[in-house]
């Protein structure tokens, strides 16, 4: 399986930005999705999770009713829109899979993830 992170970049305090997780190499229905971040000097923290229905999902608290995780199964994509950004966002974000069975529907815990994307970099400026 393959994931690759976009839409990261620069943008003010109070600004947003969608990142997205295009996922490649196994059916995308049958996967749990996170997204994960790393500031730099800090060790990585879980952002955000969906099931694979996209019905259920889960937030850090520092980032509940800013951030909005959703997912395209069609497109074998899974977003993340970050809405009212702090500098203290600013982080690699990475995107991560749990494979489960067919027909599962499940929000993975944040050490099930197996697969990893290579990070999109998000800097906030004050």
């Amino acid at each position: 399986v393959r994931l690759v992170e976009s839409g990261g970049g620069l943008v003010q305090a109070g600004g947003s930005l969608r990142i997205s997780c295009l996922v490649t190499g196994r059916p995308f229905i049958n996967l749990a999705v996170g997204w994960f971040r790393q500031a730099p000097g800090k060790e990585r923290e879980f952002v955000a999770a969906i099931s694979q229905s996209g019905r259920k999902s889960r937030y850090l608290d520092s980032v509940q009713g800013r951030f909005t995780i959703s997912r395209d199964n069609e497109k074998n994509t899974a977003y993340l829109q970050m809405n009212s950004l702090k500098p203290e966002d600013t982080a690699v974000y990475f995107c991560a899979v749990d494979i489960g069975p067919p027909a599962s529907d499940y929000v993975s815990g944040e050490l099930d993830y197996g697969e990893w994307g290579q990070g999109t970099q998000v800097t906030v400026s004050s």
